[in-house]
């Protein structure tokens, strides 16, 4: 067992993959030399050489055209877009190409790639560099969406994306990259569509993603002083979704609070809600909540992004509301 941080868990994680398959190449801006703009990729040159470990121009589009061929011929590439803001450069490749070409073949080319991105907020870096796009990404068939909330979960979730014969999109969450956690040795393999019961409770399930899970936690363990029992839940993957965990909880608890740095319209929570009211209508004892950072473009000034990301207190401030109604 070692105690890592988020983003020596990425490495972690890559390292593993690349050491069990030959195939699993990693290619990025600055993710060679200079170990990853956070980081993240340190070590991996030097072990691995430059034919696995490859710095590219700064070219989003040609950084994944170049992933997407390699896929297609048999290889398993983990491609680096730095920051999740820069999907918009590149979109249409991930879009109308890497989430379609193994339906459009009927199956003869299978897309066994990954593309890393570090994504959110709370780190002032602006409107450019803070979103959070896993809603964008869930909109797109032929995509899987995971984002870790802890080193374990980056290890284990990178082992399971890697492995896998689909396009997934790794958002790991800049926020957490100094965070630390326990890790345990050896091989870690996690599945796609798990979601993770961070913490029991009986009056409210809070279901939660990336940087949201710690603040959620340290909300339950507020309003557990208040007599309030929360269930904390990781969502861990976007796509698939494991709706038998969410909805079992949300039968036993009858309240529903998702906690999502996504804009509000349109955002991941608005999906959970939306099974949870087919799904659980009579089981509800209060209508669903959302707390989400409003539509708005991410201020870079500490006051202003503090006031519009979840909070802690807005969190336990919401819970206490709902479930008092």
């Amino acid at each position: 067992m070692a105690e890592l941080t988020y983003r020596q868990a990425v490495a972690r994680g890559l390292s593993q993959e690349m050491d069990r398959d030959e195939r699993v190449l990693l290619l990025g801006e600055d993710v060679a030399g200079a170990g990853g703009v956070f980081k993240t990729t340190a070590g991996l040159l030097d072990r691995f050489g430059p034919e696995r470990v490859l710095d590219t121009p700064i070219a989003e589009q040609a950084i994944l055209g170049a992933a997407m061929g390699a896929a297609m011929t048999g290889m398993r590439p983990v491609a680096e877009i730095m920051f999740a803001d820069f999907f918009a450069v590149c979109w249409d490749i991930v879009v109308n190409e890497i989430a379609k070409m193994r339906y459009m073949t009927n199956g003869q080319l299978s897309m066994p790639l990954v593309i890393k991105s570090g994504g959110g907020g709370s780190l002032r870096l602006g409107a450019q560099h803070s979103q959070s796009i896993e809603n964008w990404a869930m909109a797109v068939p032929g995509l899987k969406v995971v984002t870790p909330s802890t080193p374990r979960d980056v290890v284990g979730l990178m082992a399971a994306a890697v492995r896998c014969d689909d396009p997934v999109l790794f958002f790991e969450h800049k926020g957490l990259y100094s965070a630390k956690g326990a890790v345990p040795d050896g091989e870690i393999v996690d599945e796609l569509g798990r979601a993770v019961v961070r913490r029991p409770g009986r009056d409210a399930t809070v279901a939660a993603l990336g940087l949201m899970v710690p603040r959620a936690l340290e909300a339950a363990g507020l309003l557990a002083t208040e007599g309030i029992d929360v269930e904390v839940i990781d969502v861990r993957s976007l796509v698939p979704l494991d709706t038998r965990t969410l909805l079992s909880s949300v039968s036993r608890t009858g309240r529903l609070f998702t906690v999502e740095e996504n804009p509000r319209l349109l955002g991941w929570g608005a999906e959970l809600v939306s099974l949870a009211a087919d799904e659980c209508f009579w089981d509800l004892e209060t209508p669903c909540h959302r707390i989400t950072t409003p539509h708005i473009p991410l201020p870079s000034a500490d006051n202003l992004e503090d006031a519009v990301l979840p909070s802690v207190a807005r969190i336990v401030e919401e819970v206490r509301k709902g479930v008092h109604t």
